[in-house]
């Protein structure tokens, strides 16, 4: 279904048929879709704003009919405290260098991409997928516009971590990280999200747009650990205000 909201551009609309969840083992799994090529950030601002998260020109949220456990969490980057242990993390990482750019890739994003889900698999028992450069593309680089980027992190000229965001108008919305496990270390996931809070108090951004939260999923649990952060009610409409709790 094609429809317009008088912003500009065309959604196409369309939703998956139920399948296992990817979270949940034990539950159905379905996922509504929004098509935009080339989203504006005024309406990437709006649709994250309740709660659909952006991969390349495709925006999803769950749409799932007896189960409401993926809750969309955002933080408040001007009121996150920084304790002893997240400065000890900037600590460990005080020789890793950063680059912003636009989303971009490369032989060292395929390997390191290949690696880090390798190491999942191992580890948490991720379904393992072998990406294409092309695939790469279309979930990663395509639809970035001016507002996407890559955050790009190094031990010397030695690419270790990749962290995939959009500068929102009020916030970041952190898309995907990942990052070579010989330097689990350093605690990259938690430096690039302590950076994203960094960049969004410089810009004067407010929130940080972290996804989906779901209890009893090791891979997405850890969200609720960061505070103060908010948890988006219900399945707003573009045509509905969204209400953050």
């Amino acid at each position: 279904m094609q429809k317009s909201y008088n912003l500009g551009e065309d959604i196409v609309e369309f939703s998956t048929l139920e399948t296992n969840c990817v979270y949940l083992h034990d539950r159905p799994m379905k996922m509504q879709y929004n098509y935009i090529k080339d989203s504006s950030l005024k309406i990437n601002s709006k649709l994250v704003a309740r709660g659909w998260r952006r991969f390349g020109n495709y925006f999803s949220r769950p749409q799932c009919s007896k189960c409401s456990e993926c809750l969309s969490i955002r933080v408040d980057a001007a009121k996150f405290e920084f304790t002893k242990s997240k400065r000890r993390v900037y600590s460990k990482n005080k020789y890793t260098k950063f680059l912003i750019q636009k989303p971009s890739n490369s032989i060292e994003h395929m390997a390191l991409y290949k690696k880090y889900h390798k190491f999942m698999q191992d580890k948490k028992g991720w379904d393992y997928f072998a990406i294409s450069p092309a695939s790469y593309e279309e979930l990663y680089t395509n639809g970035h516009s001016f507002y996407g980027k890559e955050i790009l992190y190094f031990d010397d000229k030695k690419l270790i971590g990749v962290d995939l965001v959009d500068f929102l108008e009020d916030g970041i919305s952190s898309i995907y990280f990942y990052y070579d496990p010989d330097y689990s270390h350093l605690s990259l996931g938690r430096y690039s999200l302590f950076k994203q809070i960094d960049f969004a108090n410089e810009l004067e951004l407010k929130w940080i747009y972290l996804g989906y939260g779901v209890n009893g999923c090791s891979s997405l649990d850890y969200k609720f650990d960061y505070t103060p952060h908010q948890i988006l009610q219900n399945h707003p409409t573009l045509d509905e205000e969204p209400i953050w709790v």
